[in-house]
């Protein structure tokens, strides 16, 4: 077959509206078509394209696949990432959207194409369709779930990589994340976005939007950064979008910002060829993501989460040398937006100029959330000797944060607003406690103790710290331990007991965040041999055993009490501008 010399006569550029399909069981070897894709700007060009045949059962039981040959100026690109969703005609009816090439290597422009009938059977999921909407027949039920990205070793039809596009990123952030948007059958690129992106509402004249052949985007972040999974629409009923003729990340249903996009040129390869492009404007919400390809709403609205980032370079006196501020929103969804906050958290500290090894990052955060209370939160990230950069180490923080509110099993958060500022202190804060002493191991109840406490930073002299400590009144006679920790040390208990309990609610996960103490303070507590309970979001210090026995036998088995047989009653907090690490206990017998 040498498709080169085949000839389309005159085709006209597809519009939305109603169009007439063709089933694949009507097709036959050697049939003549077209397919629309944009190689650079804005208009869909028109492809040559020759039926091979059909891959039965391609896609699962009764889910075949049509096997075509490209030609035009496919035979110098190939089958392209963001080609996804290419609509394809025979004889002017509709039959489907290139959404598969041929392994890698491949010589010829050999692409899979999803049948049209599959791909409407997604609108069957969709209750928000209007009883009025004009869509032609459906038939099959779509069986979802179907791996996204077959090995790619294999000499098979594996789903075209979908190119996402971040812009306002710097390169070490894909490095980092871009072998796991791989494993998804998505291609980190360097790409752009328009400032039009800047809000999640439809851009004026959204009615004459993502027509068959044009370039179409999913936003996941738009702003001052952003990142937009780019295909190509398929199909388009005046309000109803059909595009990617695969998954994007096989979520079932969706509320995403839907966008145009422009293609800045097609990369030809035999290895990954790509379209590069640019997201331009919203211009409505993609609500479902499905096996069979992707489903939108024109002049729909998706909620999307502002996000502020302010990051400031202090001197060695803490004075603020400079100060950057970064705006942009989130994609809303369980698995992806903590993922998310954690990439832009990165991308936020790991890109500027202001940035060297031997830096410590301070940050505090607060999360708005509808109905809860704020969630308030800080910590310190100095590097230490593991290999994995204190920024990724922060953003991992920050990201776990989002990932706990979200995998609730009972409640899901919606956010309103996120608000993160980090100090970045130009040398390494860590110190180690290293010794404590009291002038006697003697005490009395209500006695105040004199403590002094040594810590040990790095590459600095010794940090010495002398503080009073008031025993209570009510101390106990016999032996009693004051430890001197650091927050890791009286956090750890607390954070298993939280883990561990499968019915903890919103409420409950965002109060167990406010109580995390914070890693730069020296926490001093009075160690007693009685029992602490931890009651959902509550701490039950020196506990008796027959309030225990009694809480325990009011329990189900599967909320089982998490217990500790020491209680921590801290007493103080000192502060410290390092990340404090280590504990020390002096042993104290009370008369």
């Amino acid at each position: 077959m040498v498709l080169a010399s085949v000839a389309v006569a005159q085709p006209v550029r597809p519009k939305s509206g109603p169009v007439e399909i063709m089933k694949s069981s009507e097709l036959r070897p050697g049939m003549k078509g077209v397919a629309w894709t944009v190689f650079a700007g804005t208009e869909p060009e028109a492809i040559p394209v020759e039926i091979i045949g059909l891959l039965k059962n391609a896609w699962g039981p009764d889910q075949d696949i049509i096997l075509a040959k490209m030609g035009g100026k496919a035979l110098r690109t190939n089958v392209a990432g963001g080609m996804s969703g290419s609509p394809v005609y025979v004889n002017g009816k509709l039959i489907g959207a290139v959404a598969l090439r041929l392994s890698v290597f491949s010589p010829d422009a050999i692409c899979g194409i999803t049948p049209i009938e599959l791909m409407l059977e997604i609108e069957d999921f969709d209750t928000s369709i209007p009883g009025d909407a004009r869509t032609p027949d459906k038939t099959l039920q779509v069986a979802a779930g179907a791996a996204p990205n077959p090995p790619q070793q294999s000499p098979v039809l594996i789903p075209i990589d979908t190119p996402l596009a971040f812009s306002g990123f710097e390169p070490g952030v894909l490095r980092e994340f871009g072998p796991l948007f791989q494993q998804l059958g998505l291609v980190a690129v360097e790409g752009g976005a328009s400032g039009k992106l800047d809000s999640p509402k439809p851009a004026p004249g959204w009615q004459n939007a993502l027509q068959p052949g044009d370039a179409v985007a999913g936003v996941l972040v738009s702003g001052d950064m952003s990142v937009t999974g780019l295909g190509t629409v398929t199909y388009n009923d005046g309000r109803r979008v059909l595009a990617f003729g695969h998954p994007l990340f096989n979520l079932g249903p969706v509320n995403m910002p839907m966008s145009k996009g422009e293609i800045l040129f097609t990369h030809a390869s035999a290895f990954q060829p790509n379209k590069f492009g640019n997201a331009t404007e919203i211009v409505g919400a993609l609500q479902q993501d499905r096996h069979s390809g992707i489903l939108g709403t024109l002049g729909a609205t998706a909620e999307m989460v502002p996000v502020t980032v302010r990051v400031r370079s202090l001197n060695e006196d803490n004075s603020v040398r400079k100060q950057k501020e970064f705006h942009f929103n989130v994609f809303v969804q369980q698995k992806w937006t903590p993922y998310l906050m954690m990439v832009t958290m990165f991308n936020s500290i790991s890109g500027l100029n202001d940035y060297r090894e031997e830096c410590t990052y301070r940050i505090s955060g607060r999360v708005e959330l509808d109905g809860q209370k704020k969630l308030l939160v800080s910590t310190m990230q100095a590097p230490g000797e593991m290999p994995v950069p204190a920024p990724m180490m922060l953003a991992g923080w920050w990201g776990d944060k989002f990932n706990r509110l979200f995998t609730n099993t009972v409640t899901p958060p919606r956010l309103k607003r996120v608000d993160a500022t980090i100090d970045l202190l130009p040398e390494r804060r860590i110190a180690s406690i290293e010794n404590a002493w009291i002038p006697s191991n003697e005490v009395a109840p209500g006695e105040e103790v004199s403590v002094k406490v040594f810590l040990r930073p790095y590459r600095g002299p010794r940090i010495e710290r002398t503080f009073k400590l008031r025993l209570p009144a009510g101390l106990t006679r016999g032996e009693h331990r004051i430890l001197l920790s650091d927050a890791e040390t009286l956090n750890r208990i607390e954070s298993v007991a939280a883990f561990s309990n499968r019915f903890i609610d919103l409420p409950q996960i965002v109060s167990l965040i406010n109580q995390e103490r914070g890693n730069d303070k020296l926490y001093v507590s009075l160690v007693e041999p009685r029992p602490t309970v931890y009651y959902d979001d509550k701490t039950l210090p020196s506990l008796p055993a027959s309030v225990l026995n009694v809480m325990q036998a009011g329990r189900s088995a599967s909320r089982p009490l998490v217990s500790s047989g020491e209680s921590a009653l801290e007493q103080m907090a000192i502060p410290f501008d390092y990340v404090v690490n280590g504990s020390y206990a002096l042993k104290v017998t009370v008369k």
